[in-house]
């Protein structure tokens, strides 16, 4: 045999005992940074100073499975249960949660779909909403069963966010990829366009104080507000123009414990209004605004000066208003995408976390 071959044979015999012998790691796809195991939802409990992942999924077979290979696209609460969390997920379907996230379990019958948002019933906690790609389903069973109640005749539409009226719960919006701002007064069995805003919306958000105070938040159209349960409409746009990139849109959070306080996270930073988005003014961030990424805000239920953010890399907290801030390092590989304070414990904090692209 030529010296070559030998040499070759040689070379692959060595690799072969060495990773039977575990001292050579093949990589796969899924060791990738952001696409291995350290996904799902991670909490904690002393507001973000130290967190733990939460990803198991118990089984029968007494094999416990997992969502940590999986990427965060939306993050709730049950109204009314601080202990139920729902996840949902790209391309894997929905979990929820009934302990506070220590194991979840998955909506079966829902599907492997990108679930792009989901809400619950704030009079019946088994009535939950879920938006996949073009259409809004529904149980009445505790995820056991799901129904379609909405559906788009464009496949290329998504329905991005769901909002539920928490004072008359027969209220539902939802928010489309083309614009629109849709109503069912019926519990879904019915729809309207009450709004067609010409830029995608992605968030759609109720006041804590007033359920018939509506925003809608577009991608690059800034804001726009209701303030009579989707009849008629406020373009927030003129005083969010004289900001840097102040029409775009990262995310929305409303006060719980100060009437008419919010705040947007757009592509360039942070911005707060007291006065539900007449007027504005700029929170400074520790790192110069463009290299923010905010991807994730939050703000305590009950304290407004209490403000969280999270980017790819970093979890921000703020105990006066955004006048300082303290920084943690996430304990993922991958990107902060969503975060959700408890209302009764609010030390208590779930970061859904996604892949990097």
């Amino acid at each position: 045999m030529p010296k070559s071959k030998l040499f070759l044979s040689a070379v692959l015999l060595l690799i072969i005992a060495a990773t039977a012998s575990g001292c050579v790691t093949i990589k796969t796809e899924g060791d990738a940074a952001g696409s291995g195991t350290d996904g799902g939802v991670f909490k904690t409990a002393n507001r973000g100073d130290i967190w733990q992942q939460k990803a198991l999924i118990p089984t029968t077979s007494g094999k416990p499975s997992s969502i940590a290979g999986f990427s965060a696209v939306c993050l709730l609460m049950d109204p009314s249960d601080n202990k139920a969390i729902y996840y949902g997920s790209q391309v894997n379907g929905l979990f929820y949660s009934y302990d506070g996230a220590d194991s979840w379990q998955v909506a079966k019958t829902l599907g492997q779909v990108t679930v792009n948002d989901a809400v619950v019933d704030p009079s019946s906690k088994c009535v939950i909403y879920a938006s996949a790609a073009n259409r809004i389903y529904k149980s009445t069973d505790c995820s056991r069963a799901w129904s379609q109640i909405y559906y788009d005749n464009d496949l290329t539409v998504t329905v991005n966010t769901i909002a539920i009226d928490y004072y008359d719960s027969k209220n539902i919006y939802a928010g489309t990829s083309r614009g629109e701002v849709i109503k069912s007064s019926d519990r879904g069995e019915s729809w309207q366009t009450v709004n067609r805003l010409k830029n995608n919306v992605e968030k759609i958000m109720i006041s804590p104080f007033d359920s018939r105070i509506i925003f809608a938040a577009t991608a690059k159209k800034g804001i726009h507000r209701s303030l009579d349960s989707g009849y008629n409409w406020t373009d927030l746009s003129a005083n969010l123009k004289e900001f840097k990139d102040g029409m775009t849109y990262r995310d929305l959070a409303i006060s719980k414990s100060e009437e008419g306080l919010i705040f947007l996270a757009n592509s360039y930073g942070l911005l707060k209004s007291a006065d539900y988005g007449d007027t504005w003014a700029n929170i400074t961030l520790i790192t110069p605004e463009k290299k923010a990424t905010i991807n994730a805000i939050a703000v305590s239920p009950k304290n407004g000066k209490e403000i969280y953010y999270v980017t790819n890399t970093t979890f921000y907290r703020s105990d006066d208003g955004g006048e300082t801030w303290t920084t943690k390092k996430l304990p993922t590989s991958r990107a902060g995408a969503k975060l959700l304070i408890d209302p009764e414990e609010t030390d208590i904090i779930y970061m859904g976390v996604k892949s990097i692209k």
